[in-house]
């Protein structure tokens, strides 16, 4: 882990023809982006050649910059079970990767890492793009949506890994309104 880093956590979005991932760094309160980017695989036919090229980027990402954590996109099911099984391929080489350096794995379904940056588990790319730029304070390039998708699950983890300081669970709308007389109103 880098030096004075309380955590860092690598982000994949899996995918056969498009890998995208992002790395975050945590120091104490601060957020910051690491790393954004995207491994295009299309120029690749051969299928066993892609799911190696992902080990290889995953693997060199780790040893680059030592997450202490992965997260990553399940697969999203659509009509083409085929789609699905390439994209399984596609993760399990990412999580063998990360298990090959001992970084622990979680994953996160594509509506709830949405729905943890924007609060809406439909957002599009653009809207989930234009809240990791508010929230992580950098610009993100409109030409990297994948990427952004990798980043997406990196913050994700983080949110839901360290719940927002001074926040408090309520057994009902009675204790909230005892806990909070000034923000309730008759």
């Amino acid at each position: 882990m880098m030096e004075n880093s309380d955590r860092i956590i690598l982000g994949i979005d899996p995918g056969t023809t498009i890998m995208g991932y992002g790395l975050i760094e945590i120091r104490g309160k601060k957020l910051s982006m690491l790393a954004l980017g995207s491994l295009q695989l299309s120029k690749y036919s051969n299928q066993p050649l892609k799911l190696k090229k992902i080990f290889e980027r995953t693997l060199s990402l780790i040893d680059e910059y030592h997450p202490d954590e992965l997260a990553i996109e399940a697969p999203f099911y659509g009509k083409n079970v085929q789609s699905v099984l390439k994209l399984g391929r596609a993760q399990g080489v990412a999580i063998a990767a990360a298990l090959f350096r001992s970084i622990p794995v979680f994953e996160y379904q594509p509506r709830k890492v949405k729905k943890a940056i924007t609060g809406n588990g439909a957002a599009s790319k653009e809207q989930v793009a234009a809240m990791l730029s508010r929230i992580l304070g950098c610009e993100i390039p409109m030409d990297s949506m994948d990427a952004t998708d990798g980043l997406a699950v990196s913050l994700c983890h983080y949110l839901q890994k360290s719940p927002a300081e001074n926040t408090k669970s309520y057994s009902g709308w009675k204790s909230f309104v005892a806990d909070n007389p000034g923000r309730v109103s008759n």
